[in-house]
């Protein structure tokens, strides 16, 4: 039976609901078989990124990760459940920058939105967040539950830190921004980001995506935002 939008919506949009379901594995680990996950999860991602998802089989993640395969299902038990660790460790790395991004006025609000900017553009652009993505979109009609963990743990995750930082934004500079809805605000900035460089990149195609390429798009995404949210 499907899931009503308006009850997917609450899911992701509820701060707790997502940090439950990026949370680590609630049984603790002992640190022999947390460096022997970490490696397996290592190995996975080379094997993934190389052979997409469908190619990637148990035997080839064990020869990568350099385990034998009854230690590899010792700690999954499926090439999804592998799949999804993979990428949630990646994007828990990547992710935790938005918690950083500057939530008082010492940064000037636009400077604010171009570090953010610069931040996503940056992330969007790293060769494993394209690889991820090429899988994905490649896979996920075969694959559906690849969705599900994109949405999860990267999409969703994105959405909501900024969603809470543009409400922190706000309540420092109510002059400057007024935001309706910022869950589609943070959707918009996302896309703002993804423009001219990072859609480029993900086809292959020749782009300019030097440091001072990426300056450019990441402040004319703060200017434009600024002004589609203006007071």
């Amino acid at each position: 039976m499907p899931v009503p939008a308006d009850a997917v919506s609450a899911h992701f949009q509820n701060p707790s609901t997502l940090h439950d379901s990026i949370s680590p594995t609630a049984l603790p680990l002992s640190p022999a078989c947390q460096k022997r996950r970490a490696q397996i999860i290592k190995g996975a991602g080379k094997v993934f990124l190389r052979l997409g998802y469908e190619g990637a089989s148990m035997s080839v993640i064990a020869r990568e990760a350099g385990v034998s395969k009854g230690a590899l299902y010792n700690h999954f038990v499926s090439k999804a459940e592998l799949f999804t660790a993979f990428f949630e460790d990646t994007c828990r790395t990547k992710l935790d920058a938005i918690e950083s991004l500057p939530r008082t006025n010492d940064v000037p609000l636009q400077a604010a939105l171009e570090e953010a900017a610069l931040m996503l553009i940056t992330m969007l652009s790293d060769a494993i967040a394209l690889g991820l993505y090429r899988i994905i979109v490649g896979e996920a009609e075969h694959f559906p539950h690849l969705a599900d963990t994109f949405w999860r743990y990267a999409y969703a995750r994105t959405l909501g830190g900024l969603a809470r930082w543009f409400e922190a934004r706000m309540a420092l500079s109510p002059e400057l921004l007024a935001i309706e809805d910022p869950y589609l605000a943070a959707e918009q900035f996302c896309m703002m980001c993804q423009t001219r460089i990072i859609q480029r990149k993900r086809f292959m195609l020749p782009v300019d995506d030097s440091p001072q390429a990426i300056q450019a798009i990441a402040q004319l995404t703060a200017r434009s935002f600024m002004r589609i949210h203006a007071p």
